[in-house]
């Protein structure tokens, strides 16, 4: 057997694993990647992701200052301008317009096979070894860091292992970190379709009694979509025929866009609510969904990895400027403590609309359009929404800053 030594191992390439590697290693640190399936870089051009991430800017300068976003920009990705909330039922309704806080664009929709591409494009030029496909066998701690015992009888001997590796995370489990995970009782139906009126670069999302539809722009007459709903009810519309399931998606959307037309495969998933009890043990650190799962509606979780990210560079990069080992659990105590409290708070928020728009209780009804209402006419309110909804309203890592 061989034995490499890094100072930080991560397990999981996608989205925020890459993000982190290429992070990282610009700072300086010998870092691995350990990927199980190496992602697929090329595909025909006419096909779209199912799978699609609303970037708001904090993401969008994580991406400029690791110098992928131009690539992620040529390749395919969509501002949108406007957003577009109304309710099922009554006159609650509210319209952001990012000309309001002189702003280009609220965030960017792009497919997170697009992201990954432009990230991995990125990893083959620097010095991080990645390593696809392998998986982890065994993790055994040691005085000075990690080893890692891969499939392929290699042996990695780390300062610091990083889950990235999902919401089923193989290194949560393995270092016995506890997990608080919630159905939420709905499964998402996403498809790319086909817009009448077009996407008047706009992101809509209508609010029904089983669950949110999101309608999320790309290109100038598509958009993807994220339709939550009961299983049961999920399942029976993706099996519909394209003509019944164009009718109910149009009538879902209230023809607001003219007739949708689905113009692509259509999936369905699980939603659940998790959030790990620890972020960091003693030579470990977990990041995104490995750390945190929320309700889709909104479009945060990748910017909350992303986010993550960041975090944890400043981390290792201010316990290595002290002299001390980046595996020590003070140095990784300051990522949990800047990051487990906000992703806490957006978890709360995004149930909690969860829970009071899925409700067709009376008082609800009326408490859910005063407040769209109201809040679409306040204008430093709406502002407000807008601002957040760009990432803005938290003190940022160092990457998620813009550059000048």
């Amino acid at each position: 057997m061989t034995e490499q030594e890094f100072d930080v191992a991560i397990v999981g390439g996608g989205m925020v694993g890459a993000a982190l590697a290429l992070a990282l290693s610009r700072e300086g640190f010998t870092v691995t990647v350990l990927e199980a399936r190496h992602p697929e870089l090329r595909w025909p051009d006419e096909g779209f992701d199912l799978r699609v991430s609303a970037l708001t800017r904090a993401s969008q300068h994580l991406l400029d200052n690791l110098g992928v976003w131009t690539a992620i920009v040529a390749d395919r990705a969509t501002a949108y301008r406007q957003m577009h909330v109304w309710d099922r039922a009554g006159f609650g309704e509210i319209h952001f317009d990012a000309a309001d806080i002189a702003e280009p664009d609220l965030g960017h929709i792009v497919e997170n096979r697009v992201i990954v591409r432009a990230l991995w494009q990125a990893l083959e030029r620097s010095e991080v070894v990645c390593c696809a496909p392998v998986k982890v066998r065994r993790l055994m701690h040691e005085e000075d860091g990690i080893e890692v015992q891969l499939d392929d009888r290699r042996r990695i001997h780390t300062r610091l292992l990083v889950a990235a590796d999902g919401a089923r995370s193989q290194v949560r489990e393995l270092v016995g970190i506890e997990s608080r995970s919630e159905p939420y009782d709905q499964h998402a139906l996403v498809a790319t379709v086909h817009a009448e009126h077009g996407n008047q670069e706009t992101a809509w999302q209508r609010f029904m009694q089983d669950g949110p539809l999101a309608l999320l722009p790309m290109r100038r007459d598509l958009f993807s979509i994220v339709w939550s709903n009961r299983p049961d009810e999920a399942e029976r519309l993706a099996a519909l025929d394209e003509l019944a399931f164009n009718d109910q998606l149009t009538e879902a959307s209230e023809s607001r866009l003219g007739r949708l037309s689905v113009c692509s495969d259509r999936a369905v998933f699980p939603l659940r609510l998790q959030h790990a009890a620890e972020y960091v043990r003693p030579g470990i650190a977990l990041v995104g969904d490995a750390a945190h799962v929320i309700h889709p509606l909104a479009g945060q979780g990748v910017n909350l990895g992303f986010l993550d990210a960041a975090a944890l560079v400043d981390a290792v990069r201010a316990g290595r400027d002290a002299r001390r080992d980046i595996g020590e659990l003070r140095v990784l105590r300051r990522y949990e403590r800047s990051r487990k409290g906000h992703n806490t708070a957006t978890q709360l928020a995004m149930d909690g609309f969860k829970h009071l728009f899925s409700n067709d209780r009376p008082a609800l009804a009326l408490v859910r359009n005063l407040g769209l209402g109201v809040a679409g006419r306040i204008g430093p309110l709406r502002r407000q929404f807008e601002r957040v909804a760009l990432g803005h309203g938290i003190e940022l890592p160092s990457l998620s800053r813009p550059r000048w």
